[in-house]
């Protein structure tokens, strides 16, 4: 824990990327910490808002009603938002970025704690399928997906003894990381 503080990270994740470790294992709350950089991060955020308008697009073609339109239109405005926010930040001198570690392959335990993406569908008012995402998940998902490109969709591996508790809506979030 005290090689993860503020003061120690640059140190330990520089220790990452130089050393010849086989494996690190540091906890879920830690592995948040090493953020993934924000020009990746922008380009994950304009390939999310493509499908979004992508999507948008085949529903108006396919009339898909004026309230899923609506509904898409406004995941568009608050992954446009995330982008502009992200855009305006400076840049953080002292931060080492998750690509910059090495790390080529990641297992993740305990993978029902990142169930919380948002799930684009036309449906509505149904019970476990989520709209919004967490800070916690779209993080996890931007570094599943850099590992993708990395290894060719075989970086990444999760495990968990949690039974699907809501729906199989979380089943099929969960898939989104793993094959994309």
């Amino acid at each position: 824990e005290k090689r993860l503080e503020k003061q120690n990270r640059k140190k330990f994740c520089a220790r990452i990327a130089t050393e010849n470790y086989d494996a690190v294992i540091i906890s879920q709350s830690q592995f948040e910490k090493i953020p993934i950089s924000p020009e990746r991060q922008k380009r994950l955020l304009r390939q999310q808002i493509k499908e979004v308008i992508d999507g948008i697009e085949q529903m108006e073609r396919n009339d898909g009603g004026h309230f899923s339109i609506r509904r898409m239109q406004r995941v568009q405005k608050s992954l446009e938002a995330r982008l502009s926010k992200l855009q305006a930040e400076k840049k953080k001198d002292n931060v080492v970025y998750f690509e910059e570690t090495g790390v080529d392959w990641l297992g993740v335990d305990e993978s029902d704690a990142y169930k919380n993406r948002a799930a684009n569908t036309k449906m509505r008012n149904v019970a476990g399928i989520s709209t919004t995402e967490s800070q916690r998940a779209a993080d996890m998902f931007a570094k599943c997906r850099y590992l993708d490109e990395l290894t060719g969709g075989r970086g990444v591996v999760f495990a968990s003894a949690t039974a699907l508790s809501n729906s199989v809506t979380e089943l099929w979030v969960l898939q989104k990381y793993l094959q994309y």
